[in-house]
């Protein structure tokens, strides 16, 4: 409990012939100088300002039994020490601040308090206790691993092709490019009936004709099949259950990368807007970042709505729905996986069944919710599509989809991306160097293998202790890597060299802290602890190519290597 301040300010009313002061008068009330609650500086100077008349009243008032100069003398005495008391009682808090600070950056509160001690505010009324919960919610923090703050979707239409920036206030958080290519190479989520080319036991792989440039692979464990149908079982292998020439269904659930081709699964998955429909499933689940008591809710209409033949996963966006709403967004994948059975039956393998919506709409489906205060889009054409889908699919945010008009003729002079400084911030995240607010610095580099992320204290020298100035310096490059992993769009395995600390509870805190900024990524990460050398292993499930690879080309003279060799001195023929 924080303590309260107080300060014993002595009143002259009337003064003895020995200069002791006598109680107070009725007319003066007696608590609120004779002991007076420290309420910070103002409110101290405006209460010394007060006794500071009263004194000088009552030494001006003409008094019989003590003498005049000997009560103004004392008078003065009095308020000299009252002025004294001030000064001590300010410097007092001073320190006090002081220490709390020191206090605050070793992980305590004000005065030493645990975090979940109430605190004491000074009110008009008197003494108010606090909760931790109350605090936080008047500093305007959020739960843990929710984003803070609202966001706005600007879409750009170009020649290039489609860009969909996402900004957090001002900061751009996270960015995709759409291009006319991407019939190709952005095929995630399509449905195919395919044909299988050929069985490798020794991978327990398959590899499979979707009609792609590039044949996808199916690996065993992405395989659905009835044990009963099949020699071995439930753990027959992949030979026996596929042949070469198998015409199956599968849906792509990896984007081919460099001279890797699609990977595959036979467990389709159809999502809507709400619910994430499985056929021939009976796969039943809510989104663990929905309350205890809205899943409660939402489980008890899914036992009414769910198919007897199918699987459903609630997604986060149900949250607040009606039982309306979830049964007509159930209803239309219902209906579109029975038209994508009809259209296999009467189609030849390879061809498409199923395609995914651009990728605006697709965004649109899986993120944007009433956390977004708008969606910016400064193609005509475009914005007409996006307004009619989302009035069918969510209404009550329809009035949140703008139009964006920089034409010759329109009301904007400066284009979308510039407006909200998107082309700077694209600028600095296809950098391989980041700064971090203290002077220090991250080195991002790509590999085949994996993505290194080296941390450097750079410019940033600390205060007090090297463990002290290395560890404030691993926090910031832990929520700045979680930031740069979701806006570059980082994926598969990463390591991340931040610089040694001595201390466990330090790196244990480090490697907290990243977890903690991971929880607003909405793409699936896993985080390993951190080891003796500062090494931190992680993954990040890779869909497609990520944001340095979509602006850029591979470089011809160094094939991509980042160096040039010197063919003259490596050929060169030693002097005679």
């Amino acid at each position: 409990m924080r303590r309260t301040h107080r300060q014993a300010l002595l009143i002259p009313e009337t003064l003895d012939p020995g200069g002791e002061p006598t109680p107070l008068r009725p007319s003066v009330p007696r608590g609120r100088f004779r002991h007076l609650r420290w309420r910070g500086p103002r409110a101290a100077t405006r209460d010394l300002q007060r006794v500071k008349q009263v004194a000088t009243h009552q030494a001006a008032r003409p008094q019989a039994p003590v003498d005049a100069g000997a009560g103004a003398a004392a008078a003065g005495a009095a308020v000299a020490r009252a002025s004294r008391a001030s000064r001590a009682s300010r410097a007092s808090r001073a320190s006090r601040a002081s220490r709390a600070s020191r206090a605050a950056s070793q992980g305590r509160g004000k005065q030493g308090r645990q975090r979940n001690e109430p605190v004491e505010a000074i009110t008009d009324d008197g003494p108010l206790e606090l909760d931790e919960a109350t605090l936080k919610t008047r500093r305007g923090r959020e739960r843990r691993g929710k984003p803070l703050g609202r966001y706005l979707m600007c879409v750009s239409v170009g020649e290039g092709g489609t860009q969909i920036a996402v900004l957090e206030g001002r900061n751009l958080i996270e960015h995709y490019l759409s291009r006319p290519a991407d019939d190709v190479s952005e095929i995630h989520g399509n449905v195919y009936l395919s044909k299988v080319q050929n069985v490798l036991p020794g991978m327990e792989a398959a590899f499979v004709d979707i009609g792609t440039p590039k044949n996808a692979v199916l690996y065993r464990g992405d395989l659905q099949f009835d044990p009963e149908e099949v020699e071995g079982g439930g753990k027959a292998r992949i030979e026996q259950v596929l042949k070469a020439r198998q015409t199956i269904l599968c849906q792509v659930t990896k984007n081919p990368i460099a001279h890797k081709g699609a990977r595959l699964t036979q467990e389709v998955s159809l999502p809507g807007r709400f619910v994430v429909l499985v056929p021939n499933n009976s796969t039943y689940g809510i989104s663990k970042r929905l309350p205890d008591k809205e899943r409660k809710r939402l489980q008890s209409i899914l036992d009414r709505v769910k198919p007897a033949e199918h699987g459903l996963i609630v997604r986060t966006a149900a949250e607040d729905i009606t039982a309306e709403e979830l049964e007509r967004d159930v209803g239309r994948l219902v209906q579109q996986w029975a038209d994508i059975e009809a259209l296999a039956k009467k189609s030849s393998a390879p061809s498409l069944l199923y395609r995914e919506p651009e990728a605006v709409f697709r965004f649109i489906r899986e993120e944007f919710t009433k956390d977004y205060r708008g969606i910016v889009i400064d193609d005509r054409d475009l914005y007409d599509k996006v307004l009619v889908y989302v009035q069918g699919v969510n209404p009550a945010l329809a009035d949140r989809v703008q139009f964006y008009d920089s034409g010759p003729d329109g009301s904007e002079s400066l284009p979308l991306f510039e407006r909200h400084h998107v082309h700077e911030q694209l600028r600095k995240a296809v950098d391989r160097k980041v700064w971090l607010p203290s002077g220090g610095s991250l080195i991002i580099e790509h590999t085949e293998a994996l993505t290194v992320i080296d941390v450097n204290t750079g410019k940033n020298v600390g205060k007090k202790s090297l463990e002290e100035t290395v560890f404030r310096n691993n926090l910031e490059a832990a929520e700045e890597t979680a930031r740069q992993l979701r806006l570059r769009d980082i994926g598969g395995i990463i390591v991340i060299d931040f610089v040694d600390m001595d201390v466990k509870k330090n790196r244990d805190a480090v490697a907290a802290t990243l977890r903690d900024a991971l929880a607003r990524d909405k793409t699936r990460t896993q985080v390993f602890d951190i080891s003796e050398l500062g090494l931190v292993e992680m993954t990040r499930k890779r869909i497609g190519e990520g944001l340095l690879e979509s602006f850029s080309e591979r470089c011809d003279d160094c094939d991509g290597r980042g160096v040039a060799l010197d063919e003259e001195l490596l050929l060169a023929r030693p002097a005679r």
